[in-house]
């Protein structure tokens, strides 16, 4: 299969995000018709899902797994992962429903994961670039990935974004079905597999803008959980993270 031809999988996980995903899908699919998507609903209370289902009775690049209720986002994205993969995808792309990622950067991300593994769709390699966010959001947010690359050493700017893309080796070699974390440090634990394997990762710009109209997803156990996961990285003892292979 010639690199052109590969099949790309969008991974969206949902909450409440009825009109967001009536407007957001199609635009997707507008970009290449070798992307699909794949909507992972925790059984949404706004009808989310039977929207997504409207969606794909009309078009087969559109696919809906729903679960019994609000699970998490990192199993969320773990679950999409597998499911993209057994459907053959060979670059699978995370992405938000709330609109806060732009689709139209997604041919900037296949263009450039033809000749590197993991894309990342950054907010902060260059400057500061977010809309809508309150000077506290933003300054917390940036001082996180200041914090996890001192800690860990990465070399990712950010770390916590969740707008990315990986090749499809690399998903089957991270193990990322072992990932037990969940929020920003699930976006920070997968990042650290993928660098600790060798991978070959880069960062594009892009702009973030807050149009999410519910409440925020931040939690303080999501922060303490990210605070701690940099730690448990370092120390290689969490799932035996740290060990290249």
């Amino acid at each position: 299969m010639r690199e052109s031809d590969a099949k790309t999988i969008v991974v969206i996980p949902t909450y409440n995000e009825r009109e967001n995903v009536r407007k957001l899908l199609p635009e997707i699919l507008a970009i290449d018709e070798t992307i699909e998507v794949l909507v992972v609903d925790d059984n949404s209370p706004d009808g989310t899902g039977a929207v997504v289902r409207e969606l794909a009775a009309k078009n087969p690049r559109v696919h809906l797994r729903e679960r019994p209720g609000k699970m998490g986002l990192g199993s969320a994205y773990v679950k999409g992962f597998r499911e993209a993969l057994d459907l053959g995808a060979r670059l699978v792309i995370e992405m938000d429903a709330d609109l806060s990622h732009d689709p139209k950067y997604l041919p900037d991300f296949l263009q450039l994961a033809r000749t590197v593994d993991v894309v990342i769709g950054s907010r902060y390699v260059r400057g500061v670039n977010v809309i809508n966010w309150p000077m506290s959001r933003l300054i917390l947010s940036y001082g996180a990935n200041v914090y996890t690359r001192i800690i860990t050493g990465m070399p990712i700017r950010d770390a916590t974004g969740g707008f990315k893309c990986f090749r499809r080796e690399v998903l089957e070699a991270i193990g990322f079905e072992s990932a037990r974390s969940d929020g920003y440090s699930f976006q920070i634990e997968i990042n650290f597999r993928c660098w600790k394997k060798g991978f070959l990762i880069r960062e594009i710009p892009i702009v973030f803008v807050d149009r999410h109209s519910g409440t925020s997803k931040m939690s303080k156990r999501i922060i303490w959980e990210a605070v701690w996961m940099v730690w448990r990285l370092r120390l290689g003892s969490f799932f035996g993270i740290g060990r290249r292979g």
